[in-house]
């Protein structure tokens, strides 16, 4: 459903590249975490692919549709971009949730997208937030709603950033839950930044690890390997298991057991 070809991107014309050649694909209902260290290009891949950062090479298509030729209704009806830090708004929950179906808007909002709206507001657990202001929430909360908003546009492509940073363990486990439900129900590629292994080895599909502004490897549940984990890291870690689900332990301590090879090749689906 996403294809990125060869994306190469630097902030200015003669610098380093932030992301060089790369290439990845994400299906139909697939929810793929970005893996890397602070600096490793993952918050501008978000941005190349939705745009805000026009690469320099490559291409990003999303179901065979080229993003660069797309007008901004068409992206707004293809994306949906969820950033790390969100402005509050002077409005409502529901009033901005309702933001999000702009993209189908012709004149007014219609009985169907305000059911939309109250079905997401239930979905997210918004209802007593419902009738607040943005504004009087806490960060983990406009979270939720910013994140609500971005699925009521209905995207084929939902991109997050960080969407756990500012949330309690209960609500980053309870929001990961909702988004790979919601991905498989209503058939949405999802792409992740997340810092913590630990919630992308649970609730992601597959996993894209950035190094050295290239991708380092790519996969399923394959890749997520103590000698990969270590060689984008640099953080020796065991992968153990407690009750069929899987839990990434650091050993900072611990003398690494892999050397640090070449990158593993990227295999996108046909």
């Amino acid at each position: 459903m996403l294809r990125v070809d060869n994306l190469t991107f630097a902030y200015k014309q003669g610098g380093s590249n932030v992301l060089k050649d790369v290439s990845f694909a994400i299906d139909r209902n697939e929810t793929v975490a970005i893996l890397g260290n602070n600096g490793a290009g993952k918050s501008t891949l978000l941005k190349c692919i939705n745009r805000i950062c026009p690469p320099q090479n490559g291409e990003v298509k999303i179901d065979g549709s080229s993003v660069a030729q797309m007008t901004r209704n068409e992206m707004a009806r293809s994306i949906s971009y969820v950033a790390q830090n969100n402005v509050s708004l002077n409005m409502t929950v529901f009033d901005a949730i309702l933001l999000g179906r702009k993209p189908y808007i012709t004149w007014d909002a219609t009985a169907a997208d305000l059911e939309i709206v109250q079905g997401i507001i239930e979905q997210m657990g918004l209802v007593d937030f419902a009738l607040r202001p943005v504004a009087e929430l806490s960060g983990g909360e406009r979270q939720k709603v910013m994140l609500a908003r971005a699925l009521a546009q209905e995207p084929k492509l939902l991109l997050l950033d960080e969407p756990t940073s500012n949330l309690d363990p209960r609500n980053q486990h309870e929001v990961l839950r909702m988004v790979r439900v919601i991905a498989r129900e209503h058939h949405i590629s999802v792409a992740i930044v997340i810092h913590d292994l630990n919630l992308a080895i649970r609730y992601c599909d597959r996993f894209l690890f950035l190094r050295d502004a290239q991708v380092y490897a790519c996969g399923g549940r394959e890749v997520m390997t103590p000698q990969n984990i270590e060689a984008v890291y640099q953080i020796h870690v065991h992968i153990m298991e407690h009750r069929g689900i899987p839990v990434v332990v650091p050993f900072p301590d611990e003398e690494g057991a892999v050397s640090h090879g070449a990158a593993r090749r990227c295999a996108l689906p046909l």
